[in-house]
């Protein structure tokens, strides 16, 4: 790997940390405004803003073609209800169960699937086995979730 892959490799691991972030505190920024208009209206109102930014950054910097979309499967159009189920029920849980036990759900259940989507190279992804270190640290990564879930 080359000094700019390297640079460009840490540039995209600090914007994931910075995702991490965002993903952490959307639920609880979310929960607040359904206290104010309703949780499945909070979640409407969450895609509408997100939609509105999307549209702005696909207008400046947008690279592809929105009419190719008619050549998509219908299963590679769901990641919208999938991130419509995600953000509802987020912003169900947090008031119930508190941001952190909502996130260690989340995480375990995040890389428990990952850790399946990987090992059998999911919709036409790389294969990458589910190596016994790789399990133990899924193991890991639950069981402190069900610590933190404990109050």
């Amino acid at each position: 790997m080359g000094k700019g892959q390297a640079m460009n490799n840490m540039i995209l691991v600090i914007l994931m940390a910075c995702g991490g972030l965002a993903v952490a505190m959307q639920p609880s920024i979310n929960a607040r405004l359904a206290q104010k208009v309703g949780s499945y209206e909070s979640s409407l109102i969450s895609f509408a803003v997100g939609t509105f930014a999307m549209f702005i950054l696909v207008m400046i910097a947008g690279r592809g073609n929105l009419r190719n979309v008619v050549d998509a499967s219908w299963w590679e159009l769901t990641g919208g209800l999938l991130g419509a189920y995600f953000v509802t029920m987020t912003i169900i849980a947090v008031p119930r169960l508190g941001t952190l036990a909502v996130m260690a759900i989340i995480i375990a259940g995040q890389l428990s699937t990952a850790a399946l989507l990987d090992q059998y190279g999911a919709f036409g992804l790389r294969q990458i086995p589910l190596t016994p270190m790789r399990g133990a640290g899924i193991m890991l990564l639950c069981m402190g979730a069900a610590l933190v879930i404990r109050r």
